[in-house]
């Protein structure tokens, strides 16, 4: 007795769409080409640049309070207000004697909108905006302000919305944009705006004297010199030679 089957053949009984089956090469293919995000650098730091070294004993970093002016929306791998203030520590020197400096954040935002929701032949993008603004002061004897100066750098970018790595990756470049602004900004402000509390040398050094008139008699310089010899008296004309008439 000859065995019997029932139902379809087993290669008929899942057909595989014709579109679907058209896509197949290509998930394939995009699965074993893809590549992970690299990792993300670590956060910056400043220490680096030029410090900016102030005539005043003591700085003071005011640490940035929540509020709708410090509004950062995730993913954000480097928070600006953060790194704002770590601009602050490591760029601002106190070598002054006296005197009294402050550093504030006024604002620092990163935000995120849906550019683009995508469809089947565009991709869905995303539009970040960054903003950050510092202030410093010179604060004199009794508290009050004698001097300031203000800095603010925006910057804004769309992107293409991948995916969570994506939007991660986004918002740490465009912080770091936005930083490397700020620094350029903050230093060109302070040396227009305290130009009189900016230190080129040692505290406590002898500022240099105006330069001295040189003395070229050969002795020391700012001693005072002998008048010139008078001159001899001229000696008696020649009597005039006459000439014979012709």
């Amino acid at each position: 007795m000859m065995p019997t089957t029932t139902g379809r053949p087993p290669a008929m009984r899942h057909p595989v769409p014709r579109r679907m089956a058209l896509l197949l090469p290509l998930l394939a293919a995009a699965c074993s080409t893809g590549e992970a995000l690299p990792m993300l650098a670590p956060a910056p730091g400043y220490s680096y640049l030029t410090p900016l070294r102030l005539n005043v004993l003591d700085i003071e970093v005011v640490e940035p309070t929540a509020g709708p002016t410090f509004r950062t929306d995730p993913p954000a791998p480097l928070p600006p207000a953060l790194q704002a203030v770590r601009m602050g520590r490591e760029r601002l020197v106190p070598v002054g004697t006296a005197g009294r400096a402050r550093f504030m954040v006024d604002g620092a935002t990163l935000t995120r909108e849906v550019a683009s929701g995508g469809g089947m032949f565009s991709q869905r993008t995303e539009r970040l905006s960054c903003a950050i603004r510092v202030r410093l002061e010179i604060l004199g004897a009794d508290g009050r302000r004698v001097g300031f100066t203000e800095a603010e750098a925006r910057r804004t970018a769309t992107v293409i919305d991948e995916g969570p790595g994506s939007r991660e990756r986004a918002a740490d470049q465009i912080v770091r944009q936005a930083m490397d602004d700020l620094n350029v900004e903050f230093e060109f402000q302070i040396r227009r705006n305290l130009r009189d509390w900016i230190m080129s040398g040692e505290p406590g050094a002898v500022p240099v004297g105006p330069i001295q008139q040189e003395n070229l008699g050969g002795g020391p310089a700012g001693a005072p010199q002998a008048p010139p010899a008078p001159l001899d008296p001229p000696g008696p004309l020649a009597p005039p030679v006459a000439l014979p008439r012709p």
